[in-house]
């Protein structure tokens, strides 16, 4: 409906001015802030790496406790009389090995007193590698 009859209708005008100087302030600013690298600057020679597998694989000792305090060294029962005696143990069984990793699997209800005796035993044979062995739970991912 147009009220006015007489009067001429404005067009709409679109001015890009606006929109160009915006681009140019972006364009500017990007110009500005990227970084450029020269990566024929320096000459690097890499080093060749030769992977060689290790002479000696490190002995395994694999001490197991039960929730009742029975202790096995490599499959063998073993009796715990004291710290001592289980790390002279622990040293027989190593067979003279410099250092043996000492893999520790102690049953969910064993004493925490009882893993202790293993690592001290392994700490007066002077064994400082000791792992311990886990297992996951069946419904977790």
């Amino acid at each position: 409906m147009n009220f006015r009859r007489g009067e001429a209708r404005e067009e709409p005008e679109l001015n890009l001015i606006p929109l160009i100087d915006v681009l140019l302030v972006i364009l500017i600013y990007l110009l500005v802030t990227t970084t450029y690298s020269k990566y024929s600057e320096l000459q690097i020679n890499l080093p060749d790496a030769a992977g060689e597998a290790p002479a000696n694989k490190p002995v395994i000792l694999n001490v197991a406790v039960d929730s009742s305090g029975r202790y096995v060294v490599n499959n063998r029962p073993t009796a715990f009389n004291s710290v001592a005696a289980f790390s002279e143990t622990l040293k027989q069984t190593a067979g003279g090995a410099p250092e043996p990793v000492i893999n520790i699997s102690a049953d969910a209800g064993a004493t925490h007193q009882s893993v202790i005796n293993i690592m001290e035993a392994a700490r007066l044979a002077g064994y400082s590698h000791i792992t311990f062995t886990t297992q996951s739970q069946a419904g977790s991912k």
